[in-house]
């Protein structure tokens, strides 16, 4: 067999498996939500399909698969069907590129599906990607509702984009590479990047919660608002899908923030001292990292209320934005002028920047949550009303 041919055969074989693992996941993280929100809103959670709820998920599976699946008379048949797979197709992509392990330490192979210097421009671009699934799914559904809620959700989306953008700015600056592995090789040397960018960190993961539509953040699906959304006129499958890009993304952006952040594949160093060679176990301490974001994004869920629309854009604009490039800026300032100077400086200006945003949270907090004020109208003051039951 010629190599080219094998590696191929091999890199499918690693897509294949990557999807169904985060598949399953997306399927069992349905069920470990529902328990853990039910825990902490005490009352009961899915217990009844199978022993302990195990077969919920294979049960609303079934129910996805098997429900009628409405068709729109007014809709764009084509886009209508094609927006769910783009969602659910860009979501997958996006975390192939993501480094379980190193070199050769999955049975000789790379624990990767792609490896690609521009790793990290080429994960928000995919991610970005996303947004066409959600904006043409409320355009080609044929109904004013959806339409709506897909610009709001598109609108959202992009806003959040540049926050996100721009919060790991000054990271790419301090690590000088886009390469995954040359981030985490760089944590590995000088200590993991939370240190150094403790600030740019809040702020990716606050806009982590806006891209994958988390609460406060859930507007694009929320019931309270256009009914609900680009999905208002899509069931079953389609539906399920959609789902499972949420879901999808959720994991990619917590693997993003454990690799860019918190040393990726990489553990603590100085559990080797009790096991040899403990922190460079492929794939455990990432999954186990994953496994903690994914419990923080459902601990907000059932925590924090749900902003209102206006609230989410200005949140982004006025306070979000300006606090990244602010980052952004400070990180460049530092890199050129620091000569000798050590990162634990960089470290502590980051880390000052995120305590001072904690504690004059009541002074900024009106750039995003202005109080309305209504004034009675001068006419309808000057009206005579007459007392009630004639003059």
């Amino acid at each position: 067999m010629p190599d080219w041919l094998a590696a191929l055969l091999i890199t499918l074989l690693k897509a294949v498996l990557l999807t169904l693992a985060l598949l399953t996941t997306f399927a069992y993280m349905t069920l470990v939500e529902r328990r853990l929100l039910a825990r902490m809103q005490l009352r009961p959670g899915p217990n009844r399909v199978g022993p302990m709820g195990l077969l919920q998920p294979a049960a609303d599976a079934i129910k996805s698969i098997f429900k009628e699946d409405v068709n729109v008379t007014l809709a764009d048949k084509l886009v209508y069907t094609l927006a769910p797979i783009i969602a659910i197709g860009m979501a997958l992509s996006a975390f192939g590129g993501l480094p379980g392990g190193p070199a050769n330490s999955l049975f000789g192979e790379d624990p990767w599906v792609y490896n690609l210097n521009t790793g990290v421009l080429a994960l928000l671009a995919l991610t970005s990607m996303g947004v066409y699934g959600i904006f043409l799914g409320g355009w080609a559904s044929g109904s004013k509702y959806p339409i709506l809620g897909g610009l709001r959700s598109s609108a959202q989306m992009i806003s959040y984009e540049l926050g996100m953008g721009l919060s790991i700015l000054g990271l790419l600056m301090l690590v000088g590479t886009t390469s995954f592995q040359g981030i985490v090789g760089w944590q590995a040397q000088y200590g993991w990047l939370i240190v150094f960018q403790s600030l740019g960190f809040a702020l990716f993961l606050i806009s982590s919660f806006a891209e994958t539509n988390r609460t406060p953040f859930d507007l694009p699906e929320a019931e309270q608002e256009i009914v609900a959304g680009y999905l208002t006129e899509y069931s079953a499958i389609k539906w399920a899908l959609f789902q499972m890009a949420e879901y999808v993304n959720m994991i990619t952006a917590s693997a993003v923030m454990a690799t860019l952040f918190f040393g990726g594949w990489k553990g603590p160093q100085f559990l080797n001292g009790l096991i040899p060679g403990i922190s460079d176990w492929p794939l455990i301490w990432l999954v186990a990292k994953i496994a903690f974001f994914l419990f923080l994004f459902i601990w907000v869920r059932a925590t924090l209320p749900r902003l209102r629309y206006d609230q989410l854009m200005r949140f982004g604009w006025k306070l979000l934005l300006p606090l990244a490039l602010a980052n952004t800026m400070v990180t460049a300032a530092f890199l050129a002028f620091r000569g000798q100077g050590s990162l634990w400086f960089l470290a502590v200006l980051s880390l000052a920047g995120l305590v001072a945003l904690l504690i004059m949270s009541d002074r900024v907090r009106p750039l995003w949550n202005t109080p309305t004020i209504r004034r009675e109208d001068d006419t309808a003051t000057a009206l005579v009303r007459r007392p009630a039951g004639g003059d």
